[in-house]
């Protein structure tokens, strides 16, 4: 079969105590610090609501991912920056409802913020919508850097999740300051273990990702 590797775990991964599956955590209990905005947790994505399986703003990855991740904040905060993060493990029925959202071609209420350029019919021919994420295996994470002192995220030329070319780390229609903040990101993510989905500029997956054939379904709560 073509996903006979590919193991569904749901909400029964969770003992009796709510506690999460063996080999993840909450990131906050690592990096206590750490700025999170789950945007699926909120209207403030393309879908324009909140995603089933997001409960909570509550960052999960797995252990490794979570190590990794501390070394990259506390190297950036000798600079007078931090992270913020848009989301990490991302449960299978919200790539689920991602899906049946992109189906349905009149709900575009969006559509002028993240896929102005893009026909919504055309988003999974494009690659900007899947049935499999790798978000759901727990060691993929979205995120910025942004500054100490305001907490305001550098300018990195496109927003988080636009649907274009604008969002490929390649992109040459930007300044060369917004380049230079990408390649910061870039960098300092490389350093400590991760590698970049080309086409999006906030997009890390740990490399030797302990879970690389397993999509999880837990809820986020």
């Amino acid at each position: 079969m073509k996903y006979q590797l590919i193991i569904f775990f749901s909400i029964l991964c969770l003992n009796s105590f709510g506690q999460l599956p063996e080999g993840f955590v909450s990131v906050k209990e690592v990096i206590p610090d750490l700025d999170v905005e789950l945007r699926y947790f909120s209207s403030n994505n393309f879908v324009g609501k909140p995603i089933e399986g997001y409960e909570t703003n509550k960052l999960i990855v797995t252990r490794p991912t979570a190590n990794a991740l501390k070394l990259v904040h506390e190297e950036l905060q000798n600079h007078n920056l931090c992270l913020k993060v848009y989301d990490g493990y991302r449960p299978q029925r919200a790539v689920n409802h991602f899906v049946k959202w992109a189906r349905d071609i009149n709900d575009t209420i969006n559509k002028q913020l993240f896929y102005p350029e893009v026909n919504k019919q055309n988003l999974f021919k494009l690659g900007y919508i899947a049935s499999k994420s790798g978000h759901s295996r727990g060691s993929t994470l979205d995120l910025t850097i942004i500054d100490g002192n305001t907490g305001i995220a550098l300018d990195m030329g496109s927003p988080y999740d636009y649907f274009g070319e604008e969002s490929w780390v390649s992109y040459s229609g930007i300044s060369e300051e917004q380049k230079a903040n990408r390649q910061l990101l870039q960098n300092i993510m490389l350093k400590y273990g991760f590698r970049n989905y080309p086409k999006e500029w906030w997009h890390f997956t740990l490399i030797g990702e302990p879970f690389p054939n397993t999509y999880f379904d837990f809820p986020i709560e």
